[in-house]
């Protein structure tokens, strides 16, 4: 169960002025939905909720927005039921090489969201979330889940400017049980990590540092950022999604899995080998996206470019 202060969830019921630049959010029985201005922005889903009979989980963003109110990702599509919107999940999440269950397919696992709250700043929204990470196939001798994974996150909204808009996540992890270990699929794929379910329309073409990228079955490795463009945008104009992996400097070559049909976009962390999770010192990851109009130029997407942390 979710559990606010009754002070919290009384503000997130009602739209609140965040400031200067006009973001505004409020929350309904499953979500929290941010705008700037009327223009909405993400929602955040931080319930469970049941979509045509599929339990779909908590923590995860859906719908992202174009800057023209655009929706830019899908949620529980008919391919794939288990991908949603931006996500960040993994085939293998083991305590002592016991599987916790398959969160990247959302079975036999829970993401038990402790806390949301929301923080305006002069040019900025920024939402911070604690969530316990569990499955029925760890639990008290009482048959009670036990958590396994605590995830602190941080998604920092900036506001639009200039054809485009910033989201930064920042997301923390710290084991609860000794030897937890996290990995990718177990296949040459190795997929697994931050995610983005997005509709491809006809004709979607992929950048990076090296130039335009051809997909392939396995992971490409081309440079710490990847460039989605095409007719994305409302109407079917131009329009396109940014994917920095901020882990690594700009020179770095992340592993990508890209696809311009009926999947998701993701850079692979750590891999098809699980690495293990301390319970002192937490695995932080960083990724940053950028929603804009039209398209970037090389020099746009340098100045965007964040810093590695």
């Amino acid at each position: 169960m979710i559990r606010y202060s009754l002070f919290l969830l009384a503000l997130l019921l009602i739209p609140i002025n965040m400031g200067a630049q006009g973001f505004t959010y409020k929350q309904d029985s499953i979500a929290i939905h941010v705008y700037e201005e009327t223009m909405p922005v993400l929602t955040y889903q931080n319930h469970p909720a049941s979509i045509e009979g599929l339990l779909r989980p908590a923590h995860y963003i859906h719908p992202l927005y174009g800057l023209d109110g655009e929706i830019l990702t899908e949620d529980f599509p008919e391919d794939h039921p288990h991908h949603r919107g931006v996500f960040w999940a993994w085939h293998q999440v083991l305590v002592d090489d016991l599987p916790m269950g398959d969160a990247w397919e959302c079975r036999d696992f829970r993401w038990d969201v402790q806390k949301v709250s929301l923080q305006a700043a002069d040019t900025s929204l920024t939402m911070h979330t604690r969530v316990l990470w569990e499955s029925p196939d760890l639990v008290t001798e009482k048959g009670l889940l036990l958590p396994f994974m605590e995830e602190q996150s941080r998604i920092v909204i900036h506001p639009r400017s200039e054809g485009h808009r910033v989201i930064d996540f920042d997301i923390s992890l710290r084991a609860l049980q000794p030897n937890l270990t996290l990995g990718g699929s177990e296949d040459a794929k190795g997929y697994g990590g931050f995610s983005v379910r997005m509709k491809l329309p006809d004709g979607i073409r992929f950048y990076s540092r090296d130039g335009q990228v051809t997909p392939t079955e396995t992971a490409v490795h081309t440079g710490s950022w990847i460039n989605i463009n095409g007719a994305l945008g409302a109407g079917g104009s131009t329009a396109g999604l940014l994917i920095y992996d901020r882990n690594q400097g700009p020179e770095e070559n992340t592993p990508w899995i890209l696809r311009e049909k009926r999947s998701m976009q993701n850079a692979v962390f750590p891999g098809r080998t699980p690495i293990p999770i301390s319970m002192e010192k937490p695995t932080v990851l960083h990724y940053r996206l950028v929603v804009y109009k039209g398209q970037l130029s090389r020099d746009q997407i340098k100045f965007l470019e964040p810093r590695t942390p």
